[in-house]
């Protein structure tokens, strides 16, 4: 599996891919000390290639690293949540 550069932008709170002139993003609120996963989005021409599992673990990893719980507000989000048990202590 192909590792992507993944960008974080603060300001927007969001996290994106860029792959063949194509944007992937995640986006994501802060609520009481929790990162609020919102949409997961992933353009058709890039699909398939992991990148938005790559979006997930950032944003869990950078959750974790400050302190944040996670909720997976999105559908793949929350089930990207499931096959990776090793997060399961950031969710709520």
């Amino acid at each position: 599996m192909t590792v992507h550069e993944v960008l974080h932008d603060a300001e927007r709170r969001q996290f994106a891919i860029a792959v063949d002139g194509e944007l992937a993003r995640l986006d994501y609120r802060v609520e009481d000390g929790r990162m609020v996963i919102a949409h997961t989005g992933v353009p058709d021409a890039i699909a398939g290639r992991g990148i938005a599992g790559e979006l997930v673990r950032a944003a869990f990893e950078h959750a974790r690293a400050r302190g944040w719980r996670v909720r997976p507000a999105c559908a793949y989000a929350a089930g990207w949540a499931e096959r990776h048990p090793e997060y399961n202590q950031l969710l709520g």
